[in-house]
């Protein structure tokens, strides 16, 4: 299934990765999860948001630093430690009115190849897998984790 941009009213996004370079690091005593995440990702979603259109976050890991930067930037649907992001994503889309074909994933592994399948619009980062940039509908000129959101 495969639409254009234009029609494109939800935006889900992976973490590691695609708002971060994918790298992790854990404080030493207390093994906290840390993520850096590029400001220009942040303005481009808010404007994103602020055109009307939703915003999703999907991870298969879990870390409290993505909730807070995903309250943040006001994004209401984050789903963190998922097993299956197809149903998972399912489940936010029948939520907020929205259909696969109306939603752009942007993802990276090899993990998110079933998901950008079911998508109307599949995005890679430039640093993305070979076999994602090969699933992708578009990759990006950045990145993950440098600005490709």
């Amino acid at each position: 299934m495969t639409t254009t941009p234009e029609n494109i009213t939800c935006l889900a996004l992976d973490v590691d990765g695609v708002l971060t370079d994918g790298t992790l690091t854990f404080e030493p005593t207390t093994r906290k999860e840390n993520k850096s995440f590029h400001v220009h990702d942040g303005l481009g979603i808010s404007l994103w948001q602020k055109a009307g259109f939703n915003v999703i976050i999907i991870s298969g890991r879990n870390a409290q630093c993505v909730s807070i930067r995903a309250n943040e930037l006001k994004i209401n649907h984050v789903i963190q430690g998922s097993k299956d992001k197809v149903a998972d994503l399912q489940d936010v889309l029948l939520e907020i009115g929205a259909t696969f074909e109306q939603t752009a994933f942007v993802g990276d592994d090899l993990g998110d190849i079933t998901l950008m399948r079911r998508v109307g619009y599949a995005i890679a980062v430039q640093s993305a897998a070979e076999e994602v940039i090969e699933a992708a509908h578009w990759t990006t000129t950045k990145e993950g984790g440098h600005g490709a959101v």
